[in-house]
């Protein structure tokens, strides 16, 4: 396996996007392009990425805008872009994949999103479905269209009277402030992320995780999350492309498997005629980096492989 580093520049013109790609030994079966989650970055999903390269796929990711190496300066981390942030973050995902895809043309492509990348990856679904293979939606939820609308509403609030980069502890409180509830009493403030204490301190640790988004990073993301819930987006979903809903059933993010059974419910009834749920029970947020990781691994690589 070889893994490599590289750089493309944004959809915004002026940042430079970080990506890694692992690349298998000999020729690749299948692509899996991954998506990230909030407040991390592509190098997280190193052990994941290896496994899969050792059984013959060639996996890349990159760094979101306001992530990772992908951001201009300290003030950009959580920030995306003043007005057209969510469309560039869709934009780069196709940049990506347009790229990979004309060296790999000729395997089946897949891609997945965790956490905020599920939501990514989702939205993306609704434009470009055609030509992928299948789609791994990772800790992913529901939100309505008021619930975002408010959020949003609270972010333009904020917005014009501090400014676009303004991290508001009341927005991230909004977010984040009752996921580590149900796991009193708590060692961290991240304990809802994962059971192995080991994987909590990394990403503690990590100096790209963890840090407070801008309120243009929300405002952004809910306008993705926003256009998840009109049916009309998705109904322009391929019909026959295969879904695997995969989350833990003790991640607050899907509401502990009750907004998981209504995404899966929502695709079905859009017609999609090949939707698999699994909710793995004990596990949290980050499955990928959970204490029974390498039956994740397992599943969502015999997934892929059923459907090559």
């Amino acid at each position: 396996m070889e893994k490599r580093e590289f750089f493309f520049k944004s959809c915004d013109g002026t940042t430079r996007i970080h990506a890694v790609e692992w690349k298998p030994d000999g020729e690749a079966r299948a692509v899996l392009q991954i998506c990230h989650g909030m407040t991390e970055h592509i190098a997280r999903y190193d052990e994941f990425a290896s496994y899969l390269a050792e059984r013959g796929f060639y996996v890349a990711g990159h760094d979101h805008l306001g992530h990772g190496q992908s951001v201009q300066g300290e003030e950009y981390y959580g920030y995306f872009h003043e007005t057209d942030g969510n469309a560039y973050v869709i934009g780069d995902i196709h940049k990506l994949r347009y790229w990979v895809q004309k060296q790999y043309s000729e395997v089946p492509y897949f891609m997945l999103g965790h956490s905020m990348g599920s939501f990514l990856l989702r939205q993306y679904l609704t434009r470009y479905s055609e030509g992928l293979s299948g789609a791994v939606i990772m800790g992913t939820g529901y939100h309505s269209v008021p619930e975002v609308m408010a959020g949003q509403a609270l972010c333009r609030a904020i917005a014009a009277i501090r400014g676009w980069k303004y991290r508001s502890k009341i927005v991230n409180m909004i977010g984040f402030g009752g996921f580590n509830r149900r796991f009193k009493p708590c060692e961290t403030d991240k304990d809802w992320l994962s059971s192995d204490r080991d994987k909590r301190d990394e990403y503690i640790k990590d100096p790209y995780c963890g840090f407070v988004f801008t309120v243009n990073g929300y405002y952004h993301m809910f306008e993705g999350m926003k256009c998840l819930e009109k049916r009309k987006n998705r109904n322009k979903i391929r019909k026959d492309l295969p879904m695997l809903l995969v989350s833990g059933a003790d991640d607050p993010v899907g509401a502990f498997g009750k907004g998981v059974r209504k995404v899966y419910k929502e695709y079905t009834d859009a017609g999609i005629k090949d939707v698999t749920l699994c909710l793995y029970d004990g596990d949290r947020h980050e499955i990928l980096n959970e204490t029974d990781r390498s039956q994740v691994y397992e599943d969502c690589y015999l997934w892929m492989d059923k459907n090559i």
